[in-house]
């Protein structure tokens, strides 16, 4: 029996699998996770304000009339305490890296060292403004620069642009360096070729881009077919975009056979580095042919992921495309002083062919100085260890969960950085999505799910580097439960989550007609 509240909470179960007996008026009050008002709920009563604001008599501003307000605006009025409170309640109902792991595939979203805030944090960084001269913010330039050494260094690259926002960000960046070196050839190739184990963004950016996209089939293995791709190649490819490792969580070993042959018909290779975390220090992708590749500093560099950001994807380019990266950069003058090189000074430091901008200014520090600080306290061994204990991680959880979920490629051998299940043999009208909710009872955010695409009911586990054997052991032994439960046939998990603050969503509804507006009581589902 499920028994669902007004207010959506599910009541706890009892040792028979029953609910519990509750009244009829029960508050939806769970312990202590307490239900939770919209905060213009709470404001039932009018004229309350937790700031006293004295009457103004000053006309305004010339000029600044016409903007007057002709009525108060419509924001809640609370205390205060209430508000304090109203919010305190709202992040216990959070799920937060310091609770417990994120295992989203693709998304290598690992704890984030607090030397490193507390570095992003000091007086000179934290407080750089974009106008300010580029004479009086030497330092965080000599930042920059530096990180940049150590991204070059990292990956066996020549050059990088920095200014790139985030991942698809740095995909546009690359694919614009492509598109400059082509045209600075006299060539107007239009098609790139991009594999179906590859990021999903890469096939979006290419067509931003103005470019055709052609995909690429996977073999059984779960790998780029080599010679699907050879067959392909003409004077009409500008270039592939590939991600390796892969999203099906696998190493591309023909990526130098790739890149030889994509350089033969004269394309390029970009390589998505969101998975760049599974092979620093391991792996220079220089050294594999690549020609550019983001690198999501608020993944492999400990910066923080999602709403932490924004992000940060610096784009490496090979000695072929960093004649054409865009601007501005850093670079030293014969003296060893650092400059920031943009449009009026380009010509001095040899960078005459840049494409152009990517934004109106060079990058945002509070990211690279996380970065820097997470390089430089690893070092170049630590980063190794980083990469190795990332897969050791990831192959720990797909042996440990390969007999009660299918691993698709499990006989492939050893993983990359994520495990790879899917719903093949869980028992009839039981999915994917049954699996990730019942995650949600068991205290866990669920991992990325239904994709890949090349998996059908695919489930993508990426544990990182950051977790211990004991709390992987605590999150395996809550997947193995729910696998198994699904496996039997267990029709309860089809009520999942129970004990989460709210049931199941509609997640296609959810999706179509998203409610993101507070209109009142009167019709709030408009």
């Amino acid at each position: 029996m499920n028994v669902v509240n007004s207010s959506g909470w599910r009541p706890s179960m009892g040792e028979d699998g029953e609910a519990s007996a509750l009244p009829e008026t029960c508050s939806g009050d769970h312990a202590l996770m307490l239900e939770e008002p919209l905060i213009f709920e709470l404001a039932a009563t009018e004229g309350k304000c937790g700031v006293d604001f004295e009457e103004v008599e000053a006309e305004p501003v010339a000029g600044l009339a016409r903007f007057l307000r002709k009525e108060a605006p419509a924001l809640p009025s609370l205390a205060e305490s209430e508000t304090i409170r109203h919010y305190t309640r709202l992040s216990r109902q959070n799920y937060a890296i310091d609770l417990g792991p994120f295992p989203l595939g693709s998304c290598t979203m690992k704890h984030n060292p607090r030397l490193n805030e507390k570095v992003a944090r000091m007086p000179g960084f934290a407080d750089v403004h974009p106008l300010q001269p580029a004479a009086s913010v030497r330092g965080a330039l000599e930042v920059i620069n530096e990180l940049a050494v150590w991204l070059i260094e990292l990956t066996g690259m020549h050059g990088v642009a920095m200014s790139p926002k985030a991942g698809a960000h740095g995909e546009l960046c690359g694919l614009l360096c492509i598109r400059a070196a082509h045209e600075a050839k006299g060539e107007a190739r239009e098609v790139i070729l991009v594999p179906e184990s590859a990021h999903g963004t890469n096939p979006a950016t290419a067509a931003f881009a103005g470019y055709k996209v052609e995909s690429i089939p996977a073999t059984a293995d779960g790998r780029v077919d080599l010679a699907a791709l050879e067959a392909k190649l003409g004077p009409h490819v500008a270039g592939v975009m590939i991600t390796n490792p892969n999203t099906c969580g696998l190493f591309e070993r023909d990526m130098k056979k790739i890149a030889d042959a994509v350089h033969a018909c004269g394309g390029y290779v970009y390589c998505d580095g969101a998975n760049f975390n599974a092979i620093v220090g391991k792996v220079r992708p220089g050294d594999l042919g690549v020609d550019a590749m983001h690198i999501n500093l608020h993944k492999t560099f400990s910066t923080p992921h999602g709403g932490g950001g924004p992000g940060s994807g610096p784009v490496v380019l090979s000695e072929a495309l960093a004649p054409f990266g865009p601007l501005p950069f850093t670079a030293r003058d014969e003296a060893g002083v650092v400059h920031l090189v943009e449009e009026n000074n380009a010509g001095a430091f040899g960078h005459t062919q840049a494409f152009g901008r990517m934004v109106a200014f060079h990058g945002q520090m509070g990211m690279f100085t996380r970065a820097l600080a997470y390089i430089l306290s690893h070092g170049a061994d630590g980063l190794k260890q980083v990469a190795e204990d990332a897969v050791l991680n990831a192959n720990y959880v797909l042996r440990s969960c390969e007999d009660v979920l299918s691993a698709p490629f499990g006989s492939a051998g050893p993983c990359m950085h994520e495990a790879l299940f899917s719903d093949t043999g869980l028992a009839e009208h039981f999915s994917t999505l049954d699996i990730a909710k019942g995650l949600i009872d068991e205290g866990f955010h669920p991992m990325t799910v239904y994709f890949p695409l090349v998996v059908r009911g695919a489930m993508l586990v990426e544990p990182t580097e950051t977790e211990s054997k004991v709390g992987l052991d605590r999150f395996i032994a809550s997947l193995r439960s729910v696998a198994e439960r699904a496996r039997a046939g267990d029709e309860s998990l089809h009520a999942a989550p129970v004990y989460a603050p709210r049931r199941r969503l509609d997640e296609t509804m959810a999706a179509r007609k998203p409610v993101l507006v507070w209109k009142g009581e009167a019709n709030p589902a408009d």
